[in-house]
Protein backbone atom coordinates (compact mmCIF):
# COMPACT_ATOMS: atom_id res chain seq x y z
CA UNK A 1 0.00 0.00 0.00
CA UNK A 2 0.99 3.58 -0.37
CA UNK A 3 3.19 5.14 2.26
CA UNK A 4 1.12 6.49 5.12
CA UNK A 5 -2.09 4.64 4.22
CA UNK A 6 -4.02 3.25 7.18
CA UNK A 7 -4.02 -0.07 5.31
CA UNK A 8 -0.31 -0.35 4.66
CA UNK A 9 0.46 -2.77 7.50
CA UNK A 10 -1.65 -5.72 6.29
CA UNK A 11 -0.69 -5.13 2.69
CA UNK A 12 3.02 -4.75 3.27
CA UNK A 13 3.89 -7.22 6.01
CA UNK A 14 4.18 -10.97 5.63
CA UNK A 15 4.03 -12.02 9.27
CA UNK A 16 4.43 -15.63 10.29
CA UNK A 17 2.75 -17.82 12.86
CA UNK A 18 -0.65 -17.02 14.28
CA UNK A 19 -0.80 -13.54 12.71
CA UNK A 20 -0.39 -15.03 9.26
CA UNK A 21 -3.05 -17.65 9.95
CA UNK A 22 -5.49 -15.02 11.18
CA UNK A 23 -4.88 -12.86 8.11
CA UNK A 24 -5.36 -15.80 5.76
CA UNK A 25 -8.58 -16.86 7.50
CA UNK A 26 -9.99 -13.33 7.45
CA UNK A 27 -9.15 -12.80 3.78
CA UNK A 28 -10.74 -16.13 2.83
CA UNK A 29 -13.83 -15.18 4.79
CA UNK A 30 -13.91 -11.73 3.19
CA UNK A 31 -13.69 -13.27 -0.28
CA UNK A 32 -16.56 -15.63 0.53
CA UNK A 33 -18.70 -12.82 1.89
CA UNK A 34 -18.01 -10.60 -1.11
CA UNK A 35 -18.84 -13.39 -3.54
CA UNK A 36 -22.11 -14.12 -1.73
CA UNK A 37 -23.39 -10.64 -0.91
CA UNK A 38 -21.29 -8.01 -2.71
CA UNK A 39 -19.44 -5.02 -1.32
CA UNK A 40 -22.49 -3.11 -0.12
CA UNK A 41 -23.28 -5.84 2.41
CA UNK A 42 -19.71 -6.60 3.48
CA UNK A 43 -19.70 -6.44 7.28
CA UNK A 44 -16.55 -6.76 9.36
CA UNK A 45 -18.38 -8.49 12.20
CA UNK A 46 -19.72 -11.11 9.78
CA UNK A 47 -16.23 -11.61 8.35
CA UNK A 48 -14.84 -12.11 11.85
CA UNK A 49 -17.54 -14.68 12.60
CA UNK A 50 -16.85 -16.57 9.37
CA UNK A 51 -13.10 -16.53 10.05
CA UNK A 52 -13.49 -17.62 13.67
CA UNK A 53 -11.59 -14.63 15.05
CA UNK A 54 -12.50 -11.80 17.39
CA UNK A 55 -14.22 -8.74 15.99
CA UNK A 56 -11.69 -6.50 17.70
CA UNK A 57 -8.89 -8.14 15.71
CA UNK A 58 -10.62 -7.44 12.42
CA UNK A 59 -11.63 -3.87 13.27
CA UNK A 60 -8.19 -3.01 14.61
CA UNK A 61 -6.31 -4.48 11.66
CA UNK A 62 -8.52 -3.47 8.71
CA UNK A 63 -10.74 -0.67 10.12
CA UNK A 64 -13.24 -0.59 7.23
CA UNK A 65 -14.70 -2.91 4.57
CA UNK A 66 -12.75 -1.01 1.92
CA UNK A 67 -9.52 -1.59 3.84
CA UNK A 68 -10.26 -5.30 3.93
CA UNK A 69 -10.93 -5.34 0.19
CA UNK A 70 -7.66 -3.50 -0.44
CA UNK A 71 -5.71 -6.15 1.47
CA UNK A 72 -7.60 -8.94 -0.28
CA UNK A 73 -6.48 -7.52 -3.63
CA UNK A 74 -2.87 -7.57 -2.45
CA UNK A 75 -3.25 -11.25 -1.64
CA UNK A 76 -5.01 -12.04 -4.92
CA UNK A 77 -2.19 -10.44 -6.90
CA UNK A 78 0.46 -12.56 -5.19
CA UNK A 79 -1.53 -15.78 -5.62
CA UNK A 80 -2.40 -15.41 -9.32
CA UNK A 81 -1.04 -18.06 -11.65
CA UNK A 82 2.19 -17.24 -13.52
CA UNK A 83 2.25 -16.74 -17.27
CA UNK A 84 2.90 -19.43 -19.83
CA UNK A 85 5.33 -18.99 -22.73
CA UNK A 86 4.81 -20.93 -25.95
CA UNK A 87 7.09 -19.03 -28.32
CA UNK A 88 4.06 -17.71 -30.22
CA UNK A 89 2.40 -14.37 -29.50
CA UNK A 90 -1.09 -15.64 -30.34
CA UNK A 91 -0.73 -18.75 -28.21
CA UNK A 92 0.58 -16.72 -25.27
CA UNK A 93 -2.25 -14.19 -25.51
CA UNK A 94 -4.76 -17.00 -25.88
CA UNK A 95 -3.44 -18.61 -22.68
CA UNK A 96 -3.80 -15.28 -20.90
CA UNK A 97 -7.33 -14.75 -22.19
CA UNK A 98 -8.44 -18.25 -21.24
CA UNK A 99 -7.04 -17.79 -17.74
CA UNK A 100 -8.95 -14.51 -17.36
CA UNK A 101 -12.11 -16.14 -18.72
CA UNK A 102 -11.92 -19.09 -16.36
CA UNK A 103 -11.43 -16.73 -13.43
CA UNK A 104 -14.31 -14.42 -14.33
CA UNK A 105 -16.66 -17.31 -15.15
CA UNK A 106 -15.92 -19.08 -11.87
CA UNK A 107 -19.00 -19.07 -9.59
CA UNK A 108 -16.95 -17.63 -6.73
CA UNK A 109 -14.30 -15.56 -8.47
CA UNK A 110 -16.64 -13.81 -10.89
CA UNK A 111 -18.88 -12.31 -8.19
CA UNK A 112 -15.78 -11.58 -6.12
CA UNK A 113 -14.27 -9.48 -8.91
CA UNK A 114 -17.56 -7.63 -9.38
CA UNK A 115 -17.56 -6.84 -5.67
CA UNK A 116 -13.99 -5.55 -5.52
CA UNK A 117 -14.60 -3.39 -8.59
CA UNK A 118 -17.67 -1.98 -6.85
CA UNK A 119 -15.53 -1.27 -3.79
CA UNK A 120 -13.01 0.56 -5.96
CA UNK A 121 -15.71 2.92 -7.19
CA UNK A 122 -16.50 3.92 -3.61
CA UNK A 123 -13.12 4.15 -1.90
CA UNK A 124 -9.80 5.51 -3.12
CA UNK A 125 -7.71 3.03 -1.14
CA UNK A 126 -9.61 0.14 -2.70
CA UNK A 127 -9.26 1.79 -6.12
CA UNK A 128 -5.49 2.16 -5.66
CA UNK A 129 -5.27 -1.49 -4.60
CA UNK A 130 -7.24 -2.55 -7.69
CA UNK A 131 -4.91 -0.57 -9.94
CA UNK A 132 -1.92 -2.23 -8.32
CA UNK A 133 -3.52 -5.64 -8.74
CA UNK A 134 -3.96 -5.17 -12.48
CA UNK A 135 -0.54 -3.57 -12.86
CA UNK A 136 0.95 -6.67 -11.24
CA UNK A 137 -0.95 -9.05 -13.51
CA UNK A 138 -0.17 -7.09 -16.68
CA UNK A 139 3.51 -6.90 -15.74
CA UNK A 140 3.53 -10.68 -15.28
CA UNK A 141 2.39 -11.22 -18.90
CA UNK A 142 4.17 -8.28 -20.57
CA UNK A 143 7.36 -10.32 -21.29
CA UNK A 144 5.35 -12.45 -23.75
CA UNK A 145 4.85 -9.33 -25.86
CA UNK A 146 8.44 -8.18 -25.39
CA UNK A 147 9.64 -11.55 -26.65
CA UNK A 148 7.33 -11.28 -29.66
CA UNK A 149 8.93 -7.93 -30.50
CA UNK A 150 12.38 -9.50 -30.16
CA UNK A 151 11.33 -12.35 -32.50
CA UNK A 152 10.09 -9.86 -35.08
CA UNK A 153 6.43 -10.80 -34.66
CA UNK A 154 5.52 -7.28 -33.61
CA UNK A 155 6.76 -3.81 -34.59
CA UNK A 156 9.50 -2.24 -32.54
CA UNK A 157 8.09 0.13 -29.94
CA UNK A 158 4.98 -1.94 -29.23
CA UNK A 159 3.75 -1.23 -25.71
CA UNK A 160 3.47 -4.65 -24.03
CA UNK A 161 1.22 -3.41 -21.25
CA UNK A 162 -1.31 -2.04 -23.73
CA UNK A 163 -1.38 -5.34 -25.63
CA UNK A 164 -2.03 -7.40 -22.50
CA UNK A 165 -4.71 -4.96 -21.31
CA UNK A 166 -6.41 -5.22 -24.71
CA UNK A 167 -6.77 -8.96 -24.25
CA UNK A 168 -8.70 -8.80 -20.99
CA UNK A 169 -10.73 -5.62 -21.62
CA UNK A 170 -13.50 -7.25 -23.73
CA UNK A 171 -13.76 -10.08 -21.21
CA UNK A 172 -14.37 -7.65 -18.35
CA UNK A 173 -16.95 -5.92 -20.57
CA UNK A 174 -18.80 -9.24 -20.75
CA UNK A 175 -18.61 -9.66 -16.99
CA UNK A 176 -19.71 -6.15 -16.06
CA UNK A 177 -21.84 -4.89 -18.93
CA UNK A 178 -23.10 -7.18 -21.67
CA UNK A 179 -23.56 -10.43 -19.78
CA UNK A 180 -22.45 -12.38 -22.85
CA UNK A 181 -20.89 -15.81 -22.22
CA UNK A 182 -17.38 -15.98 -20.81
CA UNK A 183 -16.11 -19.06 -22.60
CA UNK A 184 -13.10 -20.21 -24.57
CA UNK A 185 -14.56 -18.85 -27.81
CA UNK A 186 -14.76 -15.37 -26.27
CA UNK A 187 -11.24 -15.73 -24.89
CA UNK A 188 -9.83 -16.81 -28.25
CA UNK A 189 -11.54 -13.93 -30.06
CA UNK A 190 -10.14 -11.43 -27.57
CA UNK A 191 -6.64 -12.84 -27.97
CA UNK A 192 -6.85 -12.89 -31.79
CA UNK A 193 -8.13 -9.32 -31.91
CA UNK A 194 -5.36 -8.05 -29.63
CA UNK A 195 -2.71 -9.95 -31.60
CA UNK A 196 -3.99 -8.62 -34.94
CA UNK A 197 -4.08 -5.05 -33.65
CA UNK A 198 -0.59 -5.41 -32.23
CA UNK A 199 0.80 -6.75 -35.52
CA UNK A 200 -0.80 -3.80 -37.32
CA UNK A 201 1.05 -1.38 -35.06
CA UNK A 202 -1.95 -0.21 -33.04
CA UNK A 203 0.04 -0.37 -29.80
CA UNK A 204 3.27 1.25 -30.94
CA UNK A 205 4.07 4.08 -28.56
CA UNK A 206 4.34 7.52 -30.18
Amino acid sequence: MEQGSRYDQPGQTRPGGRTARVRAAVLRAAGDALAEHGFDRLDLADVARRAGVGRTTVYRRWATPAGLVADLLVEMATESLPRTESGSLLDDLRANARLVCRTLADPRQGPLFKAVIAAATADEDAAAALRRFYATRIAEWAPCVEQAVARGELPSGTDPHEVVAAVSAPLYYRLLASGDPLDEAAADRAAAAAAAAARAGAFVSP
